[in-house]
């Protein structure tokens, strides 16, 4: 009675007939003791990876059960472990034509296809196994873009992101995708589309904006914007698109409130908040009535460790030769920074000079001087300064302790000759006058 029993479980679990389940099949034998003895036979030699020998076990059980799809299934995994790709995926393929509705043996030619980067044949693969699970559509999205069907790829992307969500290795290859130009123009629409079905998803207005920027629709990204606006009034990127379409129009007003808005926002990149400034400080230079709004808007940004904002804002009006707000700026760069700057110095002294501020210069210099008494330019301002307000004797003593810090820089090194000149020229001292006008003369004959 045991031994009937025995049989009947033998044939349940190896039979070549009755299928219970489609669990990966790993444990396969027959009723026959030979065909028993050479398949674990060959699952003993696998386990050791001793690949050939278990091929040869299971060349024997397929001579006793030619058409059992498990043993030919074993044999394409031995293949496939010896890389032997070739003898691997006609093993699995035999398997599959056995038994078409095992999709384990339907993976294994799709892992040969993977392996031996055959996309194009394992487009038809996943195509077959996507029967079996949806989930595959995610494997043929993926091989749509390493055979650059990027039309195809676009379409299941967008299909995915509809119905299962998007996912950031989709976003990556949309993102590759839209750099051709030639695909926007079915994607605008599908964002079109999909900003009627989701009207609260922010993420599809951002993408549609960024793709009528880049196409120069400029009108167009502002409409979405303003939509965006109405639909998600707590949007913080719509504030940004809003305030280019305010400083388009020319409303200042609007436009400030917009920038203060990106200012605030933490979702915001500070690449994006600096590149808002600077076409407002632009917006401001032909609309001056706007240059509270500015000053303001520095506080936004003055425990920036970057960028200091406020010199650069002065820097542009001093490129501008507008002095005054280059001083107003460099100032403020001053109070927001604890720590003085030689550069933001040297650079705001000049500005002094070009507006005839003397006595402030003076002043300034001479701090200067205390702070870094090694460096010759703030000897050099405070001598120009001294001589401008007629202080000679004092600029003298500035010019001569500061010439001999010069170390291989004609140009201030001539500055300093032609000021020591002035000096003794106020003094009253001609000799040394000439002495030194000459200096200045023979180093600019020798530029």
């Amino acid at each position: 009675m045991k031994k009937i029993v025995l049989i009947i479980v033998l044939i349940i679990s190896f039979g070549n007939n009755i299928v219970f389940s489609q669990e990966n099949p790993e444990d396969v034998a027959s009723v026959s003791d030979e065909f028993q003895t050479a398949y674990f036979e060959s699952l003993k030699q696998k386990a050791i990876l001793n690949y050939d020998k278990s091929i040869i076990s299971l060349e024997k059980c397929l001579k006793i059960e030619p058409n059992n799809p498990n043993i030919h299934f074993q044999l394409a995994k031995n293949y496939l472990l010896l890389k032997d790709y070739k003898r691997a995926y006609s093993s699995f393929e035999k398997a599959s034509q056995i038994d078409p509705k095992n999709k384990w043996f339907w993976v294994g030619m799709y892992d040969v296809t993977y392996e031996t980067r055959d996309y194009n044949q394992g487009i038809i693969i996943i195509e077959k196994l996507i029967e079996f699970n949806e989930n595959f559509k995610e494997d043929l999205v993926s091989l749509y873009m390493n055979t650059q069907q990027f039309d195809k790829a676009l379409t299941l992307i967008n299909d995915l992101n509809d119905k299962v969500g998007k996912s950031d290795k989709r976003d990556l290859y949309k993102a590759e995708i839209m750099q051709d130009t030639k695909y926007s123009g079915s994607e605008k629409a599908n964002l079109l589309d999909q900003i009627k079905k989701f009207p609260k998803t922010e993420a599809n207005y951002l993408e549609l904006i960024l793709l009528y920027s880049k196409s120069n629709q400029e009108e167009k990204a502002n409409e979405i914007a303003r939509k965006l606006e109405l639909e998600i009034p707590s949007s913080d990127w719509a504030q940004v698109s809003m305030f280019k379409f305010h400083i388009n129009n020319k409303d200042g007003e609007k436009a400030v409130i917009a920038m203060n808005k990106t200012f605030e926002s933490k979702k915001i990149d500070d690449k994006i908040k600096h590149r808002i400034l600077n076409e407002f400080l632009i917006f401001t230079k032909t609309n001056p009535k706007h240059n509270l709004d500015l000053e303001k808007a520095i506080d936004y940004f003055k425990n920036d460790k970057q960028v200091s904002v406020a010199k650069e804002i002065a820097k542009f009006y001093q490129n501008q030769k507008d002095y005054d707000n280059a001083i107003k700026y460099y100032e403020i760069n001053f109070k927001n920074n604890s720590d003085p700057d030689m550069e933001t110095s040297l650079l705001l002294f000049e500005c002094y000079v070009q507006k005839t501020q003397f006595d402030i210069l003076s002043t300034k210099s001479q701090k200067m001087i205390d702070l870094f008494p090694s460096q010759p330019q703030f000897y050099y301002f405070a001598g120009l300064a001294n001589n401008q307000l007629k202080n000679f004797k004092k600029a003298k003593d500035f010019l001569e302790m500061g010439i001999d810090f010069l170390v291989e820089d004609k140009a201030l090194e001539i500055n300093f000759n032609i000021q020591l000149g002035e000096a003794y020229s106020g003094l009253g001292d001609n000799a040394k006058k000439e002495i030194y006008f000459t200096k200045a003369e023979k180093l600019l004959n020798k530029k």
